[in-house]
């Protein structure tokens, strides 16, 4: 038998930057009955699901919808693309840029790291100088949005600096894609990596690659060495038939194709366009309440905030999801900071409108009153209702 708490009385409002809410009709599509991927009603799917994937990275290039998280998909586009005995510039501006150090260490890949304070953004000059000093580097990896600091960088303007040498770009883009403008053609992305568990509304378990044509070309330059299934040529091959070279998470294909048709429903555009508009009501609700952001350079797609004196991590966010149903992150450390315990984290990706945003900031106000915090009721609502106005969805 089930056992049933307090919470169950309140809608669960899942505001973690991962996994993230996921609608009703993704869900419902996931719980059709499982067919077999080597049939032609898979591939009609995936290759539906491919098409729609260009679409949202806007690209005329592959996207490549790989078996696994954001990790795996990244980790791919890392050992697939760098060229053997060359260098690699790995920019780390938080947990995420440091894993993405952590593969190429693994692996013996010589890295020339430039790493950034946390909450700030990598300089496209810093990146410039990099391959200045270094020629034989043949990959610069970098996060758009790093989500364990909330921080955003300019990957366009790095992407004009990449593009003047012979190294490609590798961005994780796994909380930007969907969430912030991403223009991968446009802008010049060698390879974009993103994963199904945040803006694109389902749960964890796929990750994408998108492949720009010097991407492509690499692939044929240089030969697999200590991988298989990571090999981005094995999912290329495949992608060009409409399918998979191995066992897909089938429901998960069925409910990412669905979850982008809702997407292009309501416009990509507005898309961003909401999601900024959270994470700005957001931001002056958090400074109106008197918390200090932990981003010099916000990303729209989460914003976090360091804890007053006298506020425990565990005990506020706890209160958080028992007493109002919201479901908030808490920090992370890594080799740049030590934050967990610290801060704390709210989502504006996918599945959230103005109505979750305010409950989570109501909550948030009434708990840190609680707390004994002086704060005059409805600070928060009526910051971010001023940041809105009219305007939000």
């Amino acid at each position: 038998m089930p056992t049933y708490t307090s919470g169950l009385f309140y809608k669960q409002r899942l505001l973690t930057p991962g996994p993230t809410a996921v609608p009703e009709a993704v869900l419902l599509e996931m719980a059709q009955p499982i067919i077999h991927h080597r049939t032609k009603q898979f591939q009609a799917i995936f290759g539906d699901l491919s098409q729609r994937l260009q679409r949202l990275y806007r690209t005329a290039g592959p996207v490549l919808t790989i078996a696994g998280s954001g990790t795996t998909a990244f980790e791919a586009a890392a050992v697939s693309l760098i060229r053997p005995g060359s260098k690699a510039i790995t920019v780390a501006s938080g947990k995420f840029g440091e894993r993405w150090q952590d593969i190429y260490d693994l692996f013996g890949v010589a890295q020339v790291r430039i790493n950034v304070p946390w909450g700030d953004a990598v300089r496209p000059e810093q990146v410039a100088d990099a391959l200045r000093a270094n020629p034989d580097a043949s990959v610069v990896t970098m996060c758009h949005s790093e989500t364990s600091t909330a921080a955003a960088a300019d990957v366009r303007a790095v992407a004009e600096v990449v593009r003047r040498s012979d190294a490609l770009l590798i961005v994780d883009g796994i909380t930007s894609v969907g969430a912030l403008p991403v223009e991968m053609d446009a802008w010049g992305i060698d390879a974009l990596v993103t994963g199904s568990q945040k803006a694109l509304m389902l749960p964890p378990g796929l990750g994408f690659v998108g492949l720009g044509e010097r991407a492509l070309q690499r692939l044929k330059d240089v030969q697999p060495h200590g991988y298989y299934n990571l090999d981005l040529r094995r999912w290329l091959k495949s992608w060009h038939e409409k399918d998979v070279p191995f066992t897909p998470p089938v429901s998960l294909v069925r409910g990412q194709r669905l979850a982008l048709e809702m997407i292009e429903a309501q416009g990509l555009e507005n898309v961003w366009a909401r999601t900024a508009r959270l994470a700005a009501g957001t931001r002056a609700a958090f400074q109106a309440m008197g918390l200090r952001l932990i981003a010099s350079s916000p990303s729209d797609s989460v914003t976090g905030a360091f804890y007053p004196p006298g506020v425990e991590d565990s005990k506020f966010r706890a209160a958080l999801r028992d007493k109002f149903g919201v479901h908030a992150a808490g920090g992370q450390d890594g080799r740049g900071a030590k934050w967990k315990g610290k801060i704390f984290r709210v989502s504006h990706m996918g599945y959230v409108d103005a109505g979750d945003t305010l409950a989570a900031l109501s909550a948030i106000e009434s708990e840190l009153i609680e707390l004994g915090q002086k704060i005059k009721p409805g600070t928060a609502v009526a910051a971010a209702a001023a940041v809105w106005g009219a305007s939000v969805s």
